[in-house]
């Protein structure tokens, strides 16, 4: 159990400190994303050359140490900073010094505080780039500038809104097009050699496979872009791709079938962590899913618009993976009126108590 000092959450999520270091903040990562020889985050030495997005992380001792796997925010700064703190609390007890974080992305929209997100997942970039990896989710890769304004491929997009509305703003519009460089590099899964695979949504999906097969090509686009877009449907044996939509479906025999061909083709895949869909627990493991799991985490402490039920405040959850071993999952009880403070609306009521592995607790 972790006893999180709430107060200093309370203080850390202030909109007004983050953005008073914004030109400091866009400064250092523009410097960091034009250096010669590359950013140095985590798992970047294990790519096959600079343009590979699919990563079969080679270094065995990165999966020595315990890290730690951060769901969809949404401009969930308090989910965040507590997350942090959780990880931080694990340190001082004894744990590894070499605290490393998986963000599965979708930082901004759906209300919430994006750029202020987006600003501290930059600050821990730079202080520790080794440490940090930024995988991409569908909302980061939709965002795009065409050099006069934003745009989005998804709905909500009121991030795009936002930058578009304050693009007379020099620092926002730079953190912006900070954003836009950083996810066009950024991979889109990790392949680990106990089995595990992590993406923000998926894998590529059956129709994919033959020609995976002959070309052993994991950054085809179409590759890629299943990663990031594919939803898990929680029962079904199969679904059909389909191609109209980036968001379809899969079933516990399509994931079975991308095992046996990643493996065939020297990635073994066992098991996936993954975001992507919304849970109203903030994480979901799939019985259908027996034979190969399947983990969805969200850091959402907040029922967002587009969520039609359920309560206004969650239990967002985060993970911790060791080498050879079942994640963990650790769910984060922050203070109801923590939550209203944040994000303020009447007739709230607390989150369910429906526990599994460590909590963080008032």
């Amino acid at each position: 159990m972790y006893d999180l000092e709430w107060e200093a959450i309370r203080r850390a999520i202030d909109p007004l400190v983050i953005r008073s270091r914004i030109r400091s903040v866009v400064e250092g990562m523009e410097e960091l994303l034009d250096r010669a020889g590359g950013t140095g985050m985590l798992f970047d030495n294990d790519r096959a050359d600079a343009s590979d997005r699919a990563i079969r992380v080679a270094d065995e001792a990165s999966r020595r140490d315990p890290f730690w796997i951060i769901g969809d925010m949404h401009g969930d700064l308090l989910a965040l900073e507590a997350a942090l703190a959780v990880i931080q609390a694990e340190a001082s007890q004894g744990g590894s010094k070499r605290q490393r974080v998986i963000f599965l992305g979708d930082f901004f929209d759906d209300e919430g505080y994006g750029l202020e997100l987006l600003l501290r997942i930059f600050e821990l970039i730079l202080e520790s780039p080794e440490h940090i990896c930024v995988v991409v989710g569908n909302h980061d890769e939709a965002l795009s500038y065409d050099g006069t304004r934003f745009t989005s491929s998804v709905s909500p997009c009121d991030f795009s809104d936002y930058l578009n509305a304050n693009i007379a703003h020099e620092w926002i519009e730079r953190a912006g097009k900070l954003a836009v460089r950083l996810f066009a590099q950024a991979p889109r899964a990790l392949f680990f050699s106990d089995g595990l695979l992590v993406s923000h949504g998926g894998f590529p999906l059956s129709d994919l496979h033959a020609g995976l097969s002959e070309t052993g090509n994991w950054n085809d686009p179409a590759c890629l872009a299943d990663f990031v877009w594919t939803r898990v449907h929680p029962k079904a044996r199969k679904k059909l791709p389909n191609r109209f939509s980036r968001g379809s479906q899969f079933g516990y025999e399509d994931f079975a079938a991308f095992c046996a061909l990643s493996t065939s083709l020297g990635r073994p895949v066992r098991y996936l962590i993954r975001g992507h869909d919304h849970v109203e627990n903030r994480y979901e493991i799939y019985p259908a899913y027996r034979a190969h799991p399947v983990l969805t985490t969200v850091a959402l402490s907040r029922r967002l618009p587009r969520e039609a039920f359920g309560p206004r405040e969650r239990v967002p959850t985060l993970i911790r993976v060791v080498e050879n071993s079942w994640a963990q999952v650790i769910r984060m009880h922050i203070p109801v009126e923590l939550i209203h403070d944040a994000y303020p609306e009447p007739n709230s009521v607390t989150a369910s108590d429906d526990d599994t592995g460590n909590e963080a607790k008032p």
